[in-house]
């Protein structure tokens, strides 16, 4: 029951964002830490990443992705349910994930010692320890197959596979995480086994932790959990992302009453010195849902959509600018035009200074409430260390949103996006000409 009231206790209580100083260092193995002390409540989330996402798949596409689902299946002595089991007795939370920049596993655990001591010994086990046997390995390749089988059946998802292989080209971030089927069909066990002890080293680590510990606790934390990691190699930067020589429109043909339509090119990264202006601007173009520009040329004057919007995805190299809708098939050219010219629009005027004072107000009103829970504010920590940004990032980020002008959006959009370049991509079923 303590423990259960302690879960509540950590899922709706704010903490104090003042309290959010990053203290970094590194271990004697080389892996970077970064540290939050934060004693509001007795818990700490840990987060384990490492750059192993999707771009290190080379042509075994879906690899990452299966190696990281792969860990909690079995480590040491225990199977997954043994795993399970000991996270649940304490009351810990314990999951992996991967994207196409990393791969990372992350707990919540409270820090009375006997309950958090048997959390971190799990992780550890985990971590170090996973088996990668053949029926765990078999069981999940299907699983993942199965997945992709039902990937086909759905437009949105086809849109977005399409939209990323027009865009990226043969660059590593071209590819689903998840692979294809082709891909995912010829992996073996063994190829888990090699992209785990390549990728999974101290060298290649980043630890971040946040709450109720000390320093000296959490630099011990660390250590401990990365102690039987060999010390490897961080591998070398994955390729920067080039843009398209010219604009393309892809279609593919697909059964249904809607066409999904996607357009875009490569955007920004975490660090580029243009990502404020980009991102506000990005707001008021379609990021900012009702009051957007886009929502209100094809949605509200024209009822071309339910909605339509804008998003950069910044990562270690350009991530994607898109603008998506959805529309009657017969209404998919209007729709496109509409979005295109509405876009063009921007990039010549910029936004009003009305605008400019909408955004600003919502990007930074609520700004503290993204980092509200140690679990929040271990996101960005991560964030921060991962890609390099300042340890100040989430000081300073609302005075830089708040120093920017309408020119700075303008002439940042007028560099980085450009009409004449964008790959677009529609999947729904085309309508044919009337008869005469």
């Amino acid at each position: 029951m303590r423990i259960f009231l302690l879960l509540v206790l950590m899922a709706i209580s704010p903490l104090n964002w003042a309290a959010a100083k990053i203290e970094t260092w590194q271990t004697p193995k080389g892996s970077r830490v970064f540290y939050i002390y934060a004693q509001d409540l007795p818990m700490a989330d840990i987060r384990i990443t490492f750059d192993a996402g999707s771009a290190r798949d080379g042509a075994q596409h879906g690899l990452a992705a299966l190696t990281s689902g792969l860990l909690d299946t079995g480590a040491g002595k225990w199977s997954a349910d043994e795993l399970a089991q000991r996270f649940e007795s304490v009351g810990a939370n314990f999951g992996t994930s991967v994207s196409r920049d990393t791969a990372s596993l992350s707990l919540r655990t409270l820090t009375d010692p006997p309950l958090f001591d048997k959390a971190v010994e799990t992780m550890k086990t985990i971590l170090t320890q996973p088996v990668f046997n053949q029926a765990d390995f078999d069981r999940e390749k299907n699983r993942t197959l199965a997945a992709l089988k039902h990937r086909e059946s759905s437009p949105s998802a086809l849109a977005d596979l399409t939209f990323n292989k027009v865009v990226y080209g043969d660059h590593p971030y071209a590819h689903s995480s998840a692979g294809e089927i082709e891909t995912v069909t010829t992996l073996t066990a063994d190829d888990l086994k090699k992209f785990y002890k390549q990728y999974y080293v101290s060298a290649n680590a980043l630890v971040v932790i946040v709450g109720d510990l000390t320093k000296k606790q959490a630099a011990k934390t660390a250590e401990d959990l990365l102690a039987e990691l060999p010390a490897g190699q961080k591998p070398a930067d994955i390729p920067e992302v080039s843009l398209p020589a010219n604009a393309k429109l892809q279609h593919i043909e697909f059964p249904s009453t809607q066409t999904h339509v996607l357009s875009g090119i490569p955007g920004m990264h975490r660090k580029d010195e243009d990502y404020f202006a980009l991102y506000v601007g990005n707001h008021i173009l379609g990021g900012g849902g009702l009051v957007s520009r886009l929502f209100e040329e094809v949605r509200e004057k024209r009822g071309l959509a339910y909605s339509a919007s804008s998003s950069f995805a910044p990562m270690f190299r350009k991530g994607a600018f898109s603008m998506g809708l959805q529309t009657r098939n017969d209404q998919t050219q209007q729709a496109l035009d509409v979005m295109t010219q509405t876009l063009a629009d921007f990039i010549e005027t910029g936004p009003t200074e009305a605008e400019l004072e909408a955004a600003k107000k919502n990007l930074t009103g609520g700004f503290v409430m993204r980092f509200d829970t140690n679990s929040k504010l271990a996101g960005y920590a991560e964030m921060i260390g991962f890609y390099g940004l300042p340890l100040d990032y989430l000081d300073t980020f609302p005075e830089k949103v708040l120093a920017l002008t309408v020119n700075d959006i303008k002439d940042a959009f007028k560099r980085r996006v450009d009409p004449k370049l964008l790959q677009t991509v529609t999947v729904g079923e085309a309508v044919k000409p009337r008869e005469k």
